[in-house]
Formats: structure tokens, sequence, C-alpha cells
């Protein structure tokens, strides 16, 4: 994911209030921040506590910390703000928010599997597949097959099992 897409919502959050705000990523490195000089640094312990409190927001080290959960509901990022009291929660829960749209808005417009489906729905503009399809590096010039399956009756798992080992070099 594409840190720039934190940076522009971090930078304008600094215009709501004085307090620094920022996101870390797994490993504790500070990925973007309102305060530049803090870019890069690492805090493996504050990552920690908050992998290990996931739902729930963490004050360390003078800093509020809230999760940014992943596909697989497992911490990829986290947003902080500077401060432990009542505001800095408040802070933090904001920008928890509009940090957690900007992420999954990018990862949608920028999932293969979701830009298939939306084809296959006629969710996309036929004027916006080439486009779409140039910026994820989808070849368009290939033969391909859609295949509509229906189970009839009780829905077996074998049967998914059986198409994907059909095909399993794609």
């Amino acid at each position: 994911m594409s840190n720039s897409v934190f940076q522009s919502v971090i930078i304008q959050l600094r215009e709501i209030s004085d307090r620094t705000f920022g996101v870390i990523d797994t490993e504790g490195c500070v990925v973007s921040c309102t305060d530049m000089s803090m870019l890069g640094e690492r805090w493996a312990d504050a990552a920690l506590k908050v992998g290990n409190a996931s739902e729930n927001m963490v004050t360390f080290a003078q800093k509020t910390f809230k999760a940014i959960m992943g596909n697989s509901n497992y911490f990829e990022y986290a947003v902080f703000c500077t401060g432990d009291d009542e505001l800095a929660k408040s802070f933090c829960q904001m920008a928890y928010i509009s940090l957690n749209d900007a992420k999954t808005f990018y990862e949608e417009k920028h999932d293969r599997g979701t830009f298939v489906k939306n084809i296959i729905m006629d969710n996309i503009l036929p004027g916006d597949i080439y486009i779409r399809a140039k910026e994820l590096h989808f070849a368009t010039d290939l033969p391909r097959v859609v295949l509509l399956i229906r189970q009839v009756g009780r829905a077996d798992v074998a049967s998914v099992d059986l198409l994907q080992g059909m095909f399993a070099d794609k």
C-alpha cells in the first residue's frame, strides 16, 4: 500500500489540531506523520502493544494508538495522536476513521479481483475497462473464459477444489 495515501490525509489532519498525528506499520516504523522529522523512526514496543490490543485504543509513551486492521483481521497499520487524555482519544478515533476509509478505497481501487468482479457484474463503464486494466497491468488481448457453475442441492467444497485443481497453474 502506498504511504502517500496516508500522508495526504495526515496533512489535512494537521489543520484541525496542534497535536501530532501519524501512522506506524507492524514493525513500528513511522510511515506517515504531521511532523516530518519523525518519519522513519522505529517504535517496536508501541507496535507490540497495539498488536496485542488490536481492537482497542492503546496509550503508550504519551501517545494514543488505534490499530487499522487488514483483510484477515490482523494489525497492518496503527494511527497515533500525541497525548493520553480524552481529547487525544477523540482525535485518534477521528483519524482512524479517515485513514481506514482511505486505505479501503485504495485497496479496492487497486485490487485485480474486485476489477474482474466489477466487469462480470457490469459495475464498470466500458470506456473505463481498458484504462483500469492498464493501471493494474492486466493483459487485455488474451482469450479468457468465465465459468458459471450452479450447484444443485447441497453445496460442496470438493467442487471448488476440483475447479482450482483443473487450473492450478493460473
